[in-house]
């Protein structure tokens, strides 16, 4: 393994906390109207975090030499992240009724539980 591993994984494992956090602000912005998240850095700096994820998940496959396809828990991580992709834009943009953001919402959230779940255990099915 590579000795940037380390590093690489704490940049991976901090993006992924301020990006859940940013969506949990996100989210309770969303309940409550807060006119902040029309604000250019709230709109600009989720891609910013995302961005940074996706460039240190995809280089913790190539440090520990395991890809989606090939590693089941890697293809459930990826189909969880569309998923939550989908549904946290739902939530966050397009859904047309607060009823419709808030069920993306909690949905996009289960999303997260169940991906971090795959991460920690390396398995597609961590509740077996």
């Amino acid at each position: 393994m590579s000795e940037l591993y380390p590093l690489i994984k704490h940049i991976h494992l901090t993006s992924v906390a301020l990006s859940i956090l940013f969506f949990l602000v996100r989210g309770a912005g969303m309940l409550f109207d807060a006119q902040w998240l029309q604000k250019k850095l709230v709109k600009i700096l989720p891609h910013i975090i995302d961005t940074i994820l996706l460039v240190s998940a995809i280089a913790l496959t190539f440090i520990i030499n395991q890809y989606p396809i090939q590693a089941d828990w890697l293809s459930a991580k990826v189909a969880g992240l569309v998923l939550y992709i989908i549904l946290g834009s739902i939530a966050l943009k397009r859904g047309k009724t607060k009823t419709t953001r808030i069920s993306a919402f909690v949905l996009a959230l289960l999303c997260v539980t169940y991906i971090l779940s795959v991460a920690i255990t390396h398995n597609a099915a961590p509740w077996s």
